[in-house]
Parts: C-alpha cells; structure tokens; sequence
C-alpha cells in the first residue's frame, strides 16, 4: 500500500524559510510524477509545484523564484524549499504522486498526503 507522509510546516515570520519533505512508503517501482499542492482556509485547493521522473519541474506563478521543487535520488522523497515567505503562503500543504508505477505497466494515480500546516504571521 502506497502511502504519503509530509513533515517540516510549521510557524514562520515573513522573508523566512521552511523546507517541506514527502516521503513515499510502499512496494513501487517507480514515482513518474508528484507535486505540491496547498489549501488556504476558504479556498480550494491549487497546485504549487509539479516535478516529473526526469526531473522537470513547473510551478505556480505565486511561487516562482521563491519555491524550489527536488527530490532524491532513490526518488522516494521529495522536497519543497520555500524561501522569502509570504503571509498569503499560509496554507496546508499536500504532497501527491500524480502517478506511479506499481509495476511495469501497472500504475496507480493521486495518492495524497495527511498535508502539514504552514503558517506565516508577524
């Protein structure tokens, strides 16, 4: 069974940083695509960064230049490094593997995390 875990929210002033971690459990072969989602209260959920087997990444314009996307080389854990934090980042924030390989030609798609609080304030 797939499973999702994030870490590193937290509480932070603004222009200050957090590193977001997603580590992915389970018998897989391969993670071909996983992203960074965020829910702000009263709003609906929006993408924040997309990153893909070969490493291309995408990113929301809110975040661009702020935000970095990586993940390591076994590929079982990703990161989101946020930098210059803005109250308008509050949010929760989710790690989801838009698709993996189970095995080859079996794939599974939008495994979700539990999410992790991020919450920038003075």
């Amino acid at each position: 069974q797939v499973q999702l875990v994030e870490s590193g929210g937290g509480l932070v002033q603004p222009g200050g940083s957090l590193r977001l971690s997603c580590s992915v459990s389970g018998t897989i072969f391969s993670i071909n695509k996983m992203g960074w989602y965020r829910q702000a209260p009263g709003k609906q959920r929006e993408l924040v960064a997309i990153i893909t087997d070969d490493g291309r990444t995408n990113y929301a314009d809110s975040v661009k230049g702020r935000f970095t996307i990586s993940k390591d080389n076994a590929k079982t854990t990703m990161y989101l490094q946020m930098n210059d934090l803005k109250i308008e980042d509050t949010a929760v924030y989710y790690c989801n593997a838009l698709k993996i390989t189970i095995t080859p030609g079996r794939y599974e798609y939008d495994h979700w995390g539990q999410g992790t609080q991020v919450t920038v304030s003075s």
